[in-house]
């Protein structure tokens, strides 16, 4: 009996081990990635553009700003991002956050490329990791 004990608590064991070291998705702020949302994401449009890019956030999720599962690492959209707003002092300012969008919008996403907001018209995510 304690040698069926013994594989019990090793099997768990490795469960939690294996379980914890499963990558993890990027950790947005909620409040920016609601209000990128909020601007771009159209659920109940008819345009194919539109669809495209409510399935292609759906996958994403925290992936249209950030790279990978460090919420540190950030693709060229979440960079244009970062440089406009402070994730401490400006969650919370639902017009500063709809500002910067609309400024990284009219940016180019990368040289000789459209901008953030043409990838996002298109139907495309607009971080160069998200292509």
């Amino acid at each position: 009996m304690f040698g069926s004990n013994r594989w019990g608590l090793v099997l768990g064991a490795m469960v939690v081990v294996v379980v914890g070291a499963a990558p993890r998705p990027a950790f947005a702020i909620k409040e920016f990635f609601d209000e990128f949302k909020a601007v771009y994401v159209k659920p109940d449009s008819a345009d194919a553009n539109d669809k495209a890019l409510v399935a292609e956030v759906e996958t994403a999720k925290c992936n249209v700003c950030h790279v990978g599962s460090s919420k540190k690492e950030r693709n060229s959209y979440g960079n244009a991002l970062a440089d406009l707003l402070d994730k401490k002092e400006d969650k919370k300012n639902q017009e500063k956050i709809r500002t910067a969008l609309e400024t990284v919008a009219a940016m180019p996403s990368a040289d000789g490329a459209p901008t953030f907001g043409e990838l996002l018209k298109q139907g495309k995510l607009p971080g160069a990791a998200a292509k």
